[in-house]
């Protein structure tokens, strides 16, 4: 630690970079040109290395300097996020929420406006998060996540148990009656399912037909809702997700348990915020 420059002139050094202007830099950092450009110096003499090329107008990173700006940049990025992870966000940032496209869409979005009326005073972010790796503490207050609940360093909350249903556009759904009638079409499929089709048609009891099927596979459910919509195939919804879509009718009742369902999520180690905990429980209460 101890061989570790000022963070003033580190600041400077990124902020330079990063605009490749000490000029730039300055009005960033709410200082002046030559401080920015003294606070590089100072750096350049401590690392014994040269960091910029200067150019009579310009700047230029060195070789060095290309190499180092990521860790530096990494850095200040860990900081932050590691701030707002511990203590919170302020009041003037909105409540970041991050949930799948499809729960966006098909769940949070009709509730809007009507959360908006309530809470005239939040604002709120959404992000998406498809692919498991997408779902992580910082960068979130509140997440909706799918699976069986198994991670760690968070608060959760159950959304209830859920099925997975049958649908498909009404035309199509004219042209089946029982189950049996799903030989020969397409199945639309989505990945990260735990129990899927092959789950479906074995509580349907016609688990044969599988064979039969086409198949097509998708990587986020609002793809294979659209597509269902547009009569390409059977797909598979929560029941907590049709909502009153009038593109899509379920051809059967049957439905599918899993042992993954809904979870509303939140960093255990963070400050929670007033306008971040009026959210939470908003949700729990519409859930």
């Amino acid at each position: 630690m101890s061989q570790l420059p000022p963070l003033l002139w580190l600041q400077a050094f990124e902020s330079a970079a990063r605009t490749l202007s000490f000029t730039a830099a300055g009005n960033e950092l709410a200082v002046t040109q030559a401080a920015i450009s003294q606070r590089v110096r100072l750096l350049e003499e401590r690392l014994g290395q040269k960091l910029f090329i200067r150019h009579a107008r310009s700047l230029t990173l060195t070789p060095v300097g290309q190499a180092w700006l990521p860790s530096i940049h990494d850095a200040f990025s860990r900081i932050s996020e590691g701030t707002s992870e511990v203590f919170g966000m302020t009041s003037e940032q909105p409540v970041t929420l991050r949930a799948t496209p499809i729960f966006q869409q098909s769940w949070l979005a009709p509730r809007l406006a009507a959360f908006h009326q309530r809470y005239p005073q939040i604002s709120l972010r959404l992000v998406s998060a498809i692919w498991p790796d997408d779902y992580r503490p910082e960068g979130a207050d509140i997440e909706i996540r799918y699976g069986r609940g198994e991670w760690s360093g968070v608060e959760m909350h159950p959304l209830g148990d859920d099925q997975l249903l049958p649908v498909c556009s009404p035309a199509l759904a004219e042209t089946l009656t029982t189950p049996d009638d799903l030989g020969g079409h397409t199945l639309l499929h989505t990945v990260g399912f735990g129990v899927g089709w092959s789950g479906w048609l074995q509580a349907a009891r016609v688990a044969h037909l599988e064979a039969q099927c086409h198949s097509l596979t998708c990587d986020n459910q609002v793809m294979t809702l659209a597509l269902a919509s547009q009569g390409a195939g059977v797909a598979l919804i929560h029941r907590r997700l049709l909502g009153k879509r009038n593109d899509l009718v379920m051809p059967f009742s049957v439905g599918v348990s899993s042992d993954e369902r809904f979870w509303l999520v939140r960093p255990s180690r963070r400050q929670v915020g007033e306008e971040a905990a009026l959210v939470w429980q908003w949700l729990i209460s519409e859930i």
